[in-house]
């Protein structure tokens, strides 16, 4: 496959790979947001459904999968990601592929049960539409797509960011176009896709539904403070299960589920 300059995202990411789990897993909410994408994963995939990841990082929700009986190609831009995967499911299962290489992937033929793309991987790719026709090609009709991208309207940001002074990052989320961030001091953009432009990027399937991933529990924004309070992250993660649903537009994240069409 055609190599693919890194972009400053994935050379960001890259950048804290051999970090990254480290840095995040001991954070209880993170922990608590992942759960609630892992059952909308079990629901959307059958035991032994063959299924792609996009931007899969180091690997922690493919190995939890194939834990659960699911088999799971990984792709990821950044290569310190995919050796941090490889470690975890194997390299034979990892695949060093940015999401706007996809369609390289579809041109090897090769068809999938289902695909998932957890925590904003997607929120770093500027066109969506070059993805869902790649996705329409590696799908199989009647699969399903589990994209989990963020929220554009998250009251717990807004709270966790008023409460630190940081009022221009409130409302950044209702910005179109490309918004800037940063991560350990690396620069790069990311863009926050509204419902409208997953559905059109996604033309080739129908939205079955959205859930709210991070409704009461918080952004990570509010680490490490929210994990030295694990009952009443408990309670905020119960209450995410009962509203997500009904609520789902003011998720940290949201999980939007499509099928593919016939």
């Amino acid at each position: 496959m055609a190599s693919l300059a890194l972009s400053p995202a994935g050379a960001a990411f890259d950048a804290i790979a051999e970090a990254f789990d480290a840095t995040f897993d001991p954070w209880l909410s993170v922990a608590a947001q992942r759960r609630s994408v892992w059952r909308a994963l079990l629901a959307a995939f059958p035991e032994g459904a063959q299924v792609l990841e996009i931007g899969g990082g180091t690997g922690t929700d493919a190995a939890w999968l194939i834990d659960h009986g699911r088999e799971v190609l990984l792709t990821d831009a950044a290569p310190a990601m995919v050796a941090q995967a490889s470690r975890k499911v194997g390299a034979p299962r990892c695949l060093n592929l940015a999401a706007e290489q996809l369609g390289e992937l579809a041109d090897g033929g090769r068809l999938f049960d289902g695909a998932y793309s957890n925590f904003a991987a997607l929120n770093c790719v500027d066109d969506l539409a070059p993805v869902g026709r790649a996705l329409a090609r590696l799908v199989r009709p009647g699969g399903k797509v589990v994209l989990v991208v963020f929220g554009r309207l998250s009251p717990g940001e807004m709270i966790v960011e008023a409460i630190r002074g940081r009022f221009e990052n409130c409302f950044r989320r209702l910005r179109r176009g490309e918004t800037p961030a940063s991560l350990r001091g690396r620069r790069f953009t990311v863009r926050y896709h509204a419902r409208a432009d997953l559905v059109l990027a996604m033309a080739g399937f129908r939205l079955l539904n959205a859930k709210a991933i991070g409704l009461f529990v918080p952004p990570s924004a509010a680490e490490p403070w929210i994990s030295r309070h694990p009952r009443l992250l408990a309670a905020m993660e119960a209450a995410d299960r009962v509203f997500a649903r009904c609520f789902w537009w003011l998720g940290d994240h949201v999980a939007y589920t499509f099928e593919r069409a016939a």
